[in-house]
């Protein structure tokens, strides 16, 4: 099984967009990108937007690849942005496996998920996948019922998770599950019990703003559940979390239980064999001028990796 990671917030912007391909079937699970408005009271940076367009492009290049395309949610750095006709393109005439609009989503995910399918269902099959499964030859992808998008009873609504198994090989992708806070979500995980974990981290960032202390703590405790009794040997934890500078020390009991369970907990850089490219939250460092990053030198070593992958 290839498991690709195409667009991470480790790679510079807002993104779960993965690849996953067995011997029967193509996948691309929340093919799309975004940057965030403001950080640090900060618009994005032009390297944030130059990085943009390339995982835009990688996503276009092998999302057209795929048999079938996933979406787990209609936030806008999972699913199209309604006038982004070159990501949409890619949606069309595929197998369609989204998060239901109709049941367990709130007004806003309804609208925006109404929107992409009128684009949508002239060309391409849409099928609401929430707790349902698929077979595709020897593939099997499963999908959780909706959980929350972080904490329980979250604003922001609910995510699917998704399982793909081929044989002895299978990956959970845990999309906006924010370090499993939903029990349901950790639940879903120990079920499936995958050989690699891919999952959303809690947004530290806001941990005693937006965010209780109490629910962190909660949360990391159901991601070291699922790190002590699942089978998984990586976990690539990503996207929310990275987005503050100083995660690694307010996760450092997760980096250690890993460690001495001799699992890697990696972002999707690292899992790659790259160093981690931070731009949002470098974002004040890079404005100030006390950072210089290169974009075009790092994705060049990114897409190199990216192309090694695809041969294998």
């Amino acid at each position: 099984m290839l498991i690709l990671p195409l667009a991470f917030d480790s790679f510079g912007v807002r993104s779960m967009a993965t690849f996953v391909k067995t011997k029967d079937v193509s996948i691309l699970i929340d093919g799309a990108a975004a940057l965030g408005p403001r950080r640090y009271g900060l618009s994005p940076t032009k390297e944030e937007f130059d990085a943009l367009e390339i995982c835009k492009k990688n996503i276009i290049e092998i999302g057209k690849l795929a048999d079938v395309l996933i979406v787990t949610h209609y936030h806008y750095d999972h699913h199209p942005y309604p006038w982004d006709e070159d990501l949409y393109s890619i949606y069309k005439r595929k197998t369609i496996l989204a998060k239901s609009i109709n049941e367990e989503i709130n007004q806003s995910g309804k609208t925006r998920g109404k929107i992409f399918e009128n684009k949508i269902k002239r060309y391409s099959k849409i099928e609401y996948a929430d707790g349902k499964s698929f077979e595709f030859g020897n593939t099997f992808i499963s999908f959780s019922k909706a959980v929350w998008h972080g904490d329980v009873g979250s604003k922001v609504g609910k995510v699917i998770m998704v399982h793909i198994e081929e044989g002895k090989d299978s990956i959970l992708f845990g999309s906006d599950a924010q370090s499993l806070a939903d029990e349901e979500a950790l639940k879903f995980v120990k079920e499936k019990n995958p050989k690699l974990l891919i999952v959303d981290g809690y947004p530290t960032i806001f941990v005693g703003w937006k965010m209780q202390e109490k629910s962190f703590l909660n949360a990391k405790e159901n991601l070291k559940e699922a790190i002590r009794d699942t089978d998984a040997e990586k976990i690539i934890l990503d996207h929310h979390v990275v987005r503050d500078i100083n995660y690694k020390d307010k996760m450092m009991d997760i980096f250690e239980l890993g460690k001495s369970m001799k699992k890697e907990i990696l972002t999707a850089a690292e899992f790659l064999g790259l160093e981690n490219f931070f731009l949002e939250a470098w974002r004040k460092e890079i404005k100030e001028g006390k950072r210089i990053v290169n974009v075009e030198e790092y994705f060049k070593r990114l897409n190199e990796k990216i192309k090694e992958k695809m041969k294998e």
